[in-house]
């Protein structure tokens, strides 16, 4: 009975882990690295207007999406984790026109935009380099 409770709780935590692993690479590549579903192959700027503004997920898991209607479509926008972008200057709300610049790529079936600038009227917000990785990588682990 013991050992069946030990695999239970090993297969639970590998869950879990992997879980958490997969959570954090959508939409928002992975801890301090190269965004998983960036691509710079797919990169292009589109200029839209906001529909909303959500935020999902949990704790240091939160991120910041948009959605925003241009001329030909509307599409999902993946900015970052929201601890990050509280600390910025740059808010966003409905009605606002922006010009976002991100890897096209496909989440949970839908096209949306992985952001890595975001201009809103002589305000310019970058958020990735050219190859994906994230304006915060490494934020957490840094000391002094």
């Amino acid at each position: 009975m013991r050992k069946i409770r030990v695999a239970v709780v090993a297969v639970s935590i590998l869950t879990l882990t992997l879980a958490g692993s997969v959570f954090a690479q959508q939409g928002l590549g992975g801890k301090g690295g190269k965004g998983r579903f960036y691509n710079p192959q797919t990169v292009e700027t589109i200029t839209g207007q906001v529909v909303s503004v959500k935020s999902t997920g949990r704790g240091r898991y939160q991120g910041v999406h948009l959605t925003v209607k241009t001329a030909k479509e509307t599409i999902a926008v993946s900015l970052g984790p929201k601890k990050y972008l509280d600390q910025q200057k740059m808010t966003f709300a409905p009605n606002d026109t922006l010009e976002i610049t991100g890897s096209r790529v496909t989440l949970g079936g839908q096209p949306a935009i992985i952001a890595a600038t975001v201009k809103k009227g002589s305000q310019v917000l970058t958020l990735r380099d050219a190859s994906g990785v994230p304006a915060w990588a490494g934020q957490g682990r840094r000391r002094q």
